[in-house]
C-alpha cells in the first residue's frame, strides 16, 4: 500500500509540474529578463485607487460592505464632480517621492470608469466633471517620466450582465433567491464587455508599461479564468501591447508565462517569493493605512519608518513596493497623503542609490542585528540600512577582506573601517569579522545607510 501511495504521489506531482511548465507564448527566459529590467530596476511607483468611492469616503468596498444596491449608489455618479483634479501635482508628488512608474484604477469593482469608453455612460465624461480623466493623468504623468499603468477590475458590480456572486453587493446564500438575482444576466455579454474595454486601454493611450488585472476567486460562487477567458484575454494584452507587464490575477497560475509578476497584497513576505521552486519576479502593494480608496475617517496611517521599511525591505528580497494614494473626491492627495510622500522623497533624495538596481544581498553577507542589506550587482555595491542607530560600532560578521571603502550614503563621509582582533571580539564573533566606527549622534536621516563599495 505504501508503494502505492508513493507512485500515486509521484505521478501527482509529474502532473503537477507539467502543467505548471505549459506555456501560451514562445518568449524564452533571457526575453522576459530584457523585458521586465526597467521594472526590476526601478523598484518604487505608486498606486492610485480613485473612483466614485471617494465621495462617501469611507472604504473603496464600501458599495459591497454596506450591500448598496446600484440605484443607492447612484447618487455618488450625480455628485462626481473633482474641480481640483490636476494630474500634473499628482505625477510631481510622485516623482519627488522617488516613484518611477504608477498605477491607476481606470475601472474599480463598482464599475465606474475614469476612461471616455464607448461600450458604457457609467464614466467619467458622464459625470459633472465631463472630462476623459485618463487621458490627462498618462498626458502628466509621461511628462515627469514615469512609467505608465492601468488598474482594471475584472469585477464589475455595476454591470447588469455581471452574475451576481459571493462577492457582490447583492450576494446572498439562498439559492433560490440568487437564481432569481441572476435571471436575465448574462455573463457572456459581459466578458465581451471586458474584453472591449481591455482592447480600448491598450489602443487608446498609447504605449502602456504595466496592466493591473483585479482579481480571480475561483470555486463556488466565485468566478476564475473561464469567466474571464483569461488566455484570450492575456493574447489580447500580449498583440497590443507585446512590450507590456501584467499581473498574477488572471487565475493562469498553471501557464509558466500566464503572469508576469506576482502580488502579495498588504503583507510582508517572510523572503523572496518562489512559484514551482523559482524565484518569482513580484511586487508587494500596500496603503498607507487600511484602504485604497480615500476613507477620511481612518486613522491608522502607517509614520516614515514604517513606509521606508516596507520598501527597503521588499527590495531586500528582491522585489518591489507600489505604495497606494486614495485621492479625495475633489481630486486632490490629502495632507496625510502629501505629508508621507513628502517625508519618503526627503530620505529617497539622499539614499535612491540604496534603491535603484538593488536586489537582494549576496548569501555570503549576514545583516547585522536591526539592519537590512540591500545590493546593486552591477556596481558592486552593498547597503546596510540602519533600522535601528547603533552605539558607536557596528560589527560586520564574515565581512574581512571584502571592502574597499565605507561611507554614509546620504553625505558620503567616511566610516572608519577596522579589523576585529581576538581582545576586542565578542562571544560568538569570528576572525573574519571588522568594525564600523559610527559617530555618537544618529545622522538627521529617518534610516540612515551605509554605503559598502566592494572589492
Amino acid at each position: 500500500m505504501r508503494k502505492l501511495a508513493f507512485v500515486v504521489l509521484l505521478i501527482a506531482c509529474l502532473i503537477q509540474n507539467a502543467a505548471a511548465q505549459k506555456k501560451l507564448f514562445p518568449e524564452t527566459e533571457d526575453q522576459k529578463k530584457e523585458r521586465m529590467a526597467w521594472w526590476v530596476n526601478d523598484r518604487f511607483g505608486m498606486f492610485i485607487h480613485w473612483g466614485l468611492y471617494a465621495l462617501p469616503a469611507r472604504h473603496e468596498w464600501v458599495k459591497n460592505q454596506e450591500r448598496i444596491t446600484t440605484e443607492d449608489y447612484q447618487k455618488y455618479f450625480d455628485n462626481f464632480n473633482p474641480d481640483l483634479y490636476n494630474p500634473r501635482e499628482w505625477a510631481k508628488m510622485a516623482k519627488a517621492a522617488g516613484m518611477k512608474y504608477a498605477v491607476i484604477t481606470t475601472k474599480h469593482h463598482e464599475g465606474f470608469c475614469l476612461f471616455d469608453s464607448k461600450f458604457t455612460d457609467y464614466k467619467a465624461t458622464n459625470t459633472a466633471i465631463g472630462r476623459d480623466l485618463l487621458k490627462e493623468w498618462v498626458e502628466a504623468f509621461r511628462a515627469e517620466g514615469l512609467k505608465i499603468g492601468f488598474y482594471y477590475s475584472l469585477i464589475d458590480w455595476h454591470h447588469p450582465d455581471f452574475t451576481v456572486d459571493r462577492v457582490h453587493p447583492q450576494r446572498t446564500d439562498d439559492k433560490a433567491k440568487l437564481a432569481e438575482l441572476n435571471k436575465g444576466r448574462d455573463m457572456n455579454k459581459y466578458r465581451e464587455y471586458l474584453h472591449n474595454q481591455v482592447r480600448e486601454l491598450l489602443t487608446n493611450y498609447g504605449k502602456v508599461d504595466i496592466l493591473w488585472l483585479d482579481f480571480s476567486y475561483p470555486g463556488e460562487n466565485g468566478k476564475g479564468a473561464k469567466d474571464w477567458d483569461s488566455e484570450k484575454l492575456l493574447k489580447l494584452i500580449r498583440q497590443l501591447q507585446p512590450g507590456i507587464i501584467v499581473d498574477d490575477r488572471l487565475d493562469l497560475k498553471d501557464y509558466e508565462d500566464g503572469w508576469d509578476f506576482t502580488t502579495p497584497e498588504q503583507y510582508k513576505v517572510s523572503k523572496w517569493p518562489e512559484v514551482n521552486g523559482k524565484k518569482a519576479y513580484w511586487e508587494t502593494c500596500q496603503t498607507f493605512s487600511g484602504s485604497w480608496g480615500y476613507y477620511r475617517d481612518e486613522m491608522t496611517w502607517k509614520d516614515t519608518k514604517q513606509l521606508l521599511g516596507l520598501l527597503i525591505e521588499s527590495v531586500s528580497k528582491g522585489g518591489n513596493l507600489l505604495l497606494n494614494v486614495g485621492p479625495t473626491a475633489r481630486g486632490m492627495f490629502d495632507e496625510r497623503a502629501n505629508k508621507a510622500l513628502l517625508a519618503m522623497g526627503e530620505w529617497m533624495k539622499w539614499n535612491n542609490r540604496s534603491i535603484y538596481g538593488c536586489t537582494q544581498a549576496p548569501e555570503e553577507f549576514k545583516a547585522p542585528d536591526n539592519t537590512l542589506l540591500t545590493y546593486n550587482p552591477k556596481k558592486n555595491r552593498l547597503y546596510i540600512h540602519l533600522l535601528d542607530y547603533p552605539l558607536q560600532n557596528l560589527t560586520l560578521t564574515g565581512f574581512a577582506g571584502k571592502i574597499k571603502y565605507a561611507q554614509f550614503l546620504h553625505d558620503a563621509s567616511e566610516i572608519k573601517i577596522s579589523q576585529r582582533t581576538e581582545h576586542g571580539m565578542k562571544e560568538g564573533e569570528s576572525t573574519g569579522s571588522i568594525n564600523l566606527s559610527l559617530p555618537v549622534i544618529k545622522p538627521n536621516v529617518e534610516i540612515p545607510v551605509i554605503e559598502l563599495i566592494l572589492k
